[in-house]
């Protein structure tokens, strides 16, 4: 069974920072990918950045230059560095682990994640 727990989250005025983290359990051979994603009432959850095992990453338009996902494979742990934060950035933040690679990269689609943590609250305040 894998468990997912994300840290991190928090009040931040905007152009701060916050580092999240998400520990899990295990992470199994057959996960060959792990994402970050967001959501906010009302709306679709949306892909953030995605990491594969070999540290090839890839990121939602909005997020490029500021968001950096990255992976502690000794401790099981993901990582999302958010600099330049906005209000805009508002939303719960989840973790996830997943195997669905589209067109060489790992999936940004909530459907192709089966492992999912509780979530962690990042709020951006003009």
């Amino acid at each position: 069974q894998v468990r997912l727990e994300e840290s991190g989250g928090g009040s931040v005025q905007s152009d701060g920072s916050l580092r999240l983290s998400c520990a899990a359990s295990t992470i199994t051979s057959s996960i060959t990918c792990l994402s970050w994603f967001r959501q906010t009432p009302g709306k679709e959850r949306e892909g953030v950045a995605q990491i594969d095992m070999d540290g090839q990453t890839s990121y939602a338009d909005s997020v490029k230059g500021r968001f950096t996902i990255s992976k502690d494979n000794a401790k099981n742990i993901l990582y999302l560095q958010m600099n330049s934060l906005k209000p805009e950035d508002t939303a719960m933040y989840y973790c996830a682990l997943g195997s669905t690679k589209l067109g060489g990269l790992c999936a940004s689609r909530r459907w192709a994640y089966p492992y999912w943590g509780q979530g962690t609250q990042v709020t951006v305040s003009s």
